[in-house]
């Protein structure tokens, strides 16, 4: 294979497949209006060529309205309007950014007025409400893709070629971490909902687990059969979610996988696949204001390629409007969605029965 071609124009949109002057840009509903959408969805939607947001979504009037205010956003209403069918003409997709047991309501509603749906990972808080989910949005006749930043990455998007290509050989193993300081570095409060099991459904794993999980998936075009892990905390204000977690896969072909994740760690993220002939890594791997690496070996060969930083929201969210407004597959959907959440659970169990479990 040649590497040189692939890595030569490494940040291209491999994936774009409409021109942004030809068609009119995707209107979002932005639903949750947290640190995250304020300081990374909202100005990668204004960034965009191929989407704006026209109508923001909160629990407080005053909220919306003032964050509205420094936006482009024509409309700001609370998620009581949004329910009730406020200003739905005003937008043709909705962003779902509430805590993860929100996600379901609103999909519903957005179903039901025939709005494409993007709901951030991990779909909900667990496999059921999942379900309901991805059975609303069929119902409604809608798109639904799920919020995995990873897919639309270009040093992700060029290890998945590399591995594809062969460059590897074989895979044979799969290696990811991700770990912050959630309580230093993200939020200090100790009752936010990251660490309320009814609206995280799950701690480390459900919040930055998924990343190296579904990344694994992505990067070797399978899902895992079995699982098994362990997950742990130390801090008192992880009492009701694992702090940490540690679990390994069992992939089609005895392809093996171990991931680590943490709350309570240096931050720090990779992913990395071995095969019979050569190794793939990117590291840093999932934070978005880091530049991407990427470290290959072969053989006697070895070289690092360092790639131009994208944003990643800006990425994930012209992809949706692509699919929306051409007609190619959206990728990852919520049939690809639950594989994840099945297995997270399933991690769950084996931790506490100390035994592999198969993944249905």
């Amino acid at each position: 294979m040649d590497v040189d071609t692939i890595i030569g124009d490494s940040c291209a949109r491999d994936w774009q497949t409409v021109d942004s002057d030809t068609v009119d840009p995707v209107r979002f509903a932005v639903i949750g209006l947290g640190w995250f959408t304020r300081g990374r969805a909202l100005p990668a939607l204004a960034d965009s060529d191929l989407c704006e947001a026209t109508v923001l979504v909160s629990g407080s009037a005053a909220k919306a309205e003032q964050v509205a205010a420094g936006t482009a956003a024509q409309h700001g209403i609370t998620y009581g309007d949004f329910h009730d069918g406020a200003a739905r003409d005003a937008y043709d997709a909705v962003y779902i950014a509430t805590p993860n047991a929100l996600h379901l309501e609103y999909a519903e509603t957005a179903a039901a007025f025939g709005k494409h749906v993007l709901c951030e990972k991990p779909m909900e808080r667990d496999t059921d409400r999942a379900r309901e989910l991805v059975a609303a949005c069929a119902d409604g006749g809608v798109e639904l893709m799920v919020g995995y930043r990873m897919h639309t990455e270009p040093a992700v998007r060029r290890a998945r070629e590399l591995i594809a290509g062969g460059y590897v050989g074989d895979p044979v193993a799969v290696d990811g971490d991700m770990s912050q300081r959630l309580l230093d570095r993200v939020n200090p409060d100790p009752d936010q909902w990251r660490l309320d099991p009814d609206l995280a459904g799950g701690g480390a794993l459900f919040d930055i687990g998924i990343y190296p999980l579904n990344t694994a998936r992505f990067l070797l075009d399978a899902d895992p059969v079995a699982v098994t892990g362990r997950t742990s905390h130390t801090h008192e204000a992880f009492a009701g979610v694992d702090e940490t977690v540690s679990f390994a896969l069992l992939f089609p072909g005895d392809v093996t996988g171990r991931c680590f994740a943490s709350h309570n760690a240096r931050q720090a993220s990779s992913i990395t696949v071995t095969g019979t002939e050569g190794t793939v890594r990117v590291e840093p791997a999932f934070f978005q204001d880091q530049d991407r690496q990427l470290h290959l070996s072969r053989g006697e060969g070895r070289a690092t390629v360092e790639l131009d930083r994208v944003d990643q929201m800006r990425e994930e969210f012209d992809y949706f409007a692509d699919r929306l407004r051409g007609s190619a597959p959206i990728l990852p959907d919520g049939d690809h969605g639950l594989v994840d959440m099945r297995t997270m659970e399933a991690v769950y169990e084996a931790a506490e029965t100390d035994r592999w479990v198969s993944i249905a």
